[in-house]
């Protein structure tokens, strides 16, 4: 029997990583391609009025802030957590953390990020499978789980002290197992933009990074803050962001996280039915999206296909080739590229924006933290 408990699909779509997934062909999408609507459905609430979200700080110049902007008050410094420590994750379970932990796994994608993120990429020491490779630094860590499930007794064989899961796609059989062998798991749930940087801040307190994590979470707000403040003024295109459409047609639902991802770079959403996890093509049509973003682009939809599609030369980003490319990994991760995703979907939307934001990643360089 496979050492992996629980064969079903794990990686990220708004935690699914697409780019350089190991099935990159159409048959070997669909098999993750219900786990990433299920996240993405999982992943709801009224993010489209989200406070808008990381730029370097030496390039905050780039774009304009507000003209009502205030400026923001000296942060308080806030120290590292002492242990032990109770901290209750995304779902409700208190998590008592006798010690700093040493060796963590992460069963994220968006996790092994924050962990790197924030300085404890050297306490890494078993993750989760992600074909898009990042951060490169994370390559050398052991793999404990890809999409087919979760190898718990490799996790309890290396001695984690602390497992960092996501409510969306960690088995729950395995988290149940990895507790009764008395190894923490915290599991955590984004439901919104604001719901990351609350996600990134609860990893970094649970292992002993609280101020980092802050560090990091706050160059993440500034960035939104100015994308949001690039789009203002702008025209709100009707956007329709496309997970998939080799036989239905995927879209984000009402009230999800790429919903509200597309409200802060500037398009109005269009979205399938609360509760849908596809978008009939006939309302696709009445809706007659102005822009079409590929969210699928790694998987080899290309715009020439798209115009081919029968019934889509009606609409109007069809008729304008508004139809754009972008990287769903970083639109749909919830770590710490967030904000490159954001101006990526803001730039597909609004390609006058382009040149606008500085290249590079917006993470911080991460401090480690003293064990």
């Amino acid at each position: 029997m496979s050492p992996f408990l629980t064969p079903r699909p794990i990686g990220e779509g708004f935690r699914v990583p697409r780019t350089g997934h190991p099935a990159r062909s159409r048959a070997g999408r669909l098999v993750i391609l219900g786990a990433t609507i299920a996240l993405i459905a999982g992943a709801c609430s009224g993010a489209a009025t989200a406070t808008p979200v990381a730029i370097p700080s030496d390039a905050t110049a780039s774009v304009a802030p507000p003209a009502s902007a205030t400026p923001a008050p000296t942060p308080t410094p806030i120290p590292a957590a002492t242990f032990p420590l109770t901290l209750t994750d995304d779902e409700g379970t208190a998590i008592d953390l006798k010690a700093m932990p040493h060796k963590i796994v992460s069963l994220t994608p968006a996790a092994t990020e924050i962990l790197f993120a924030i300085g404890a990429g050297d306490r890494t020491v078993g993750k989760v499978d992600d074909p898009s490779k990042y951060p490169p630094a994370a390559d050398s860590v052991p793999v404990v789980a890809t999409y087919l499930g979760v190898d718990v007794e490799k996790i309890v064989a290396l001695g984690a002290d602390l497992v960092v899961a996501d409510h969306g796609i960690t088995p729950p059989d395995a988290i149940v197992q990895l507790r009764r062998a008395n190894v923490p798991v915290l599991v955590v749930d984004a439901k919104n933009v604001a719901g990351v940087l609350d996600d990134i801040t609860l990893v970094g307190d649970a292992i002993g990074a609280g101020p980092a994590a802050r560090d990091l979470t706050a160059s993440m707000q500034a960035g939104f803050d100015q994308v949001a403040a690039a789009t203002q003024g702008l025209a709100k295109p009707r956007t329709f962001y496309e997970i998939d459409a080799t036989k239905e047609i995927y879209g984000p639902r009402k009230d999800s996280f790429i919903e509200g991802m597309i409200a802060l770079a500037g398009g109005t959403p269009i979205t399938a039915d609360p509760g849908a996890s596809s978008i009939p093509l006939e309302k696709l049509v009445t809706a007659d999206p102005e822009v079409i973003v590929l969210g699928d682009a790694a998987y080899g939809t290309t715009v020439d296909g798209v115009k081919k599609r029968p019934g889509w030369g009606v609409m109007a980003a069809v008729k304008t080739g508004a139809i754009r490319p972008a990287d769903d990994v970083v639109i749909t991760r919830p770590g710490p590229r967030l904000v490159e995703g954001l101006i990526a979907l803001a730039i597909a939307i609004h390609p006058e924006l382009a040149g606008q934001f500085p290249a590079g990643s917006p993470v911080p360089s991460p401090t480690p933290v003293a064990s």
